[in-house]
């Protein structure tokens, strides 16, 4: 279990420490200067609440109800139904990385000051996360605008001690008795607390951090996969020669290309063995891996730049400025963070369609350069691994629709009000789907093209190739042979792409690869 501590304060938090809470057991401090920024602009709101004129948020409805002053003695009972009303979510539950990462990152828009919440909705949101509480959070009910609304209504339903939510063994009960065991009191919403629960991006956002950390991952799998299927094919690696990819200066083609190298180092496959079909170029698939790697590569870098941003921000509306002016605005739009999950599922669709490419060139013996069909032990009577090539074109097939973008669409919605939507949430919903479909690509990749490299009899692969084989084989994934059950090979090598051990054989030959 991962005992790391997070300390908020007031200026944002990291990728790793969204992480390291959404999918650890890091627990959660709260600076005292977030403590006293947090008071501080409580005080602002306070003052507003007792003057007589509306104040979105504080004294009004919300949305298209706005045009309507609540009265001191309806206030609670306002932000209550709030959260009520807006825990309208449906369909299967979010897993719960996500519901955590998404109340981690509305907690630290909480704690930056900028909110006007009391200190005790902050300490008991972060109470919540450091119990292993998880509200329960349906997939429909965000349009990426006005914040993720019914995903963050269903968490802040919990903190009201209301509702449903998994227990940290795992098993769903009501949110009441789940406070009562931890000794957490429930919260009483008081003017604007509500709202503030509600009004942020911070379920796609969580999503989008998650979403980097896996596709770093991957992108440098699929380099191994790549340079494993251009030893199997016999193929030539003076293209990744460093000095062919100055001179088209993107640095995640250079990174790729020279993963690749490093993978090859050493090997007696490359570019040697070719007189019995001599090639002056490779094919695409093989030659311009890099190119579209890298270009994957630098779409990954620009998401992390806009995730950062957010990371650094505190989006709700109205804010608390440290003027005591609170202010209404349009900063919950998802739509920066929107536009790059949809670009990074582009870049995982082309990434796994590549792939696939290599994969079909390894089992078919016209462009496989002396490998037998399909890599089957006695082809005709063993079909060897046609099919498994099925499963990854339909992945690949999917993955093409999961491409189609999310953040083009728009849905008015609160009688107009609200006349313009991201749809930030469905694009990470999307782009988390095509990161296992991608996974699971690449494993398939990863389980020819090893095959292959072992039916190459006289010729000593790369050391780091050695080491792969090594380590699949260890882990269960079995090597050439007659036919057999194969999914749950395929399983297998899906969970050592899954658990970095692909990439941790490899480094353990290469060192750090980018």
């Amino acid at each position: 279990m991962d005992m790391h501590t997070v300390v908020l304060g007031t200026s944002g938090t990291t990728a790793q420490d969204v992480i390291a809470v959404a999918r650890g057991a890091a627990r959660i401090e709260l600076s005292e200067e977030a403590l006293t920024a947090v008071a501080t602009s409580r005080a602002f709101i306070d003052e507003l609440a007792a003057k007589p004129d509306p104040v979105y948020g504080v004294s009004t409805g919300f949305g298209a109800l706005a045009v309507r002053h609540i009265s001191p003695e309806l206030r609670v009972q306002l932000q209550r139904n709030i959260v009520r009303s807006h825990a309208a979510g449906m369909g299967p539950r979010v897993e719960r990385e996500v519901v955590r990462a998404l109340m981690f990152l509305r907690l630290k828009t909480l704690a930056s000051g900028h909110t006007g919440v009391r200190p005790l909705v902050v300490e008991t949101m972060a109470a919540l996360l450091n119990a292993g509480i998880t509200p329960v959070v349906h997939e429909y009910g965000s349009l990426g605008c006005s914040g993720d609304l019914a995903p963050l209504s269903h968490c802040a339903l919990a903190l009201m001690g209301e509702g449903d939510a998994e227990g940290p063994d795992g098993v769903v009960r009501p949110a009441a008795e789940l406070l009562a065991v931890h000794g957490i009191e429930p919260v009483e919403l008081r003017e604007k607390e509500g709202l503030a629960l509600l009004n942020g991006t911070d379920g796609m956002l969580g999503m989008l951090v998650m979403a980097c950390a896996d596709l770093a991952r991957l992108f440098t799998s699929a380099d191994i996969t790549a340079a494993l299927s251009l030893e199997a094919l016999l193929g030539t690696d003076k293209v990744l020669a460093p000095e062919l990819h100055a001179i088209r200066p993107h640095p995640g083609q250079a990174a790729a290309a020279a993963n690749m190298a490093k993978v090859l180092a050493g090997s007696e496959f490359t570019g040697h063995h070719q007189d019995d079909a001599p090639r002056v170029q490779d094919a695409y698939s093989i030659r311009c891996a890099p190119q579209v790697a890298g270009a994957g590569r630098d779409t990954l870098d620009h998401a992390r730049l806009v995730a950062d941003r957010e990371l650094a921000a505190a989006v709700d509306n109205p804010v608390v400025l440290p003027d005591g002016r609170v202010e209404s605005n349009g900063n919950f739009h998802g739509a920066p963070v929107a536009y790059v999950l949809d670009f990074l599922a582009i870049a995982a669709a082309d990434l796994g369609s590549i792939a696939e490419r290599r994969t079909d060139r390894l089992l078919d013996k016209n462009r496989s350069h002396g490998l037998p069909a399909f890599l089957a032990g006695d082809p005709g009577v063993d079909s060897g691994l046609m099919i498994a090539q099925y499963t990854q074109a339909a992945l690949v097939s999917e993955l093409k629709r999961l491409a189609a973008p999310a953040s083009v669409d728009s849905i008015p919605s609160s009688a107009m009000q609200e006349d313009h939507v991201s749809m930030g949430w469905s694009a990470a919903r999307k782009l988390r789907t095509a990161v296992d479909n991608l996974t699971r690509i690449i494993a398939v990749e990863l389980y020819a093209a090893t095959r292959a490299i072992e039916m190459r009899e006289g010729l000593t692969p790369a050391p780091a190739t050695r080491a792969v084989l090594d380590a699949v084989r260890g882990a269960g994934v079995q090597g050439p042979g007659g036919d057999r059950f194969l999914a749950p090979d395929l399983e297998s090598a899906y969970a050592f792409v899954r658990g970095g051990k692909l990439v941790a054989a490899v480094e353990s030959v290469t060192g750090e690869l980018a």
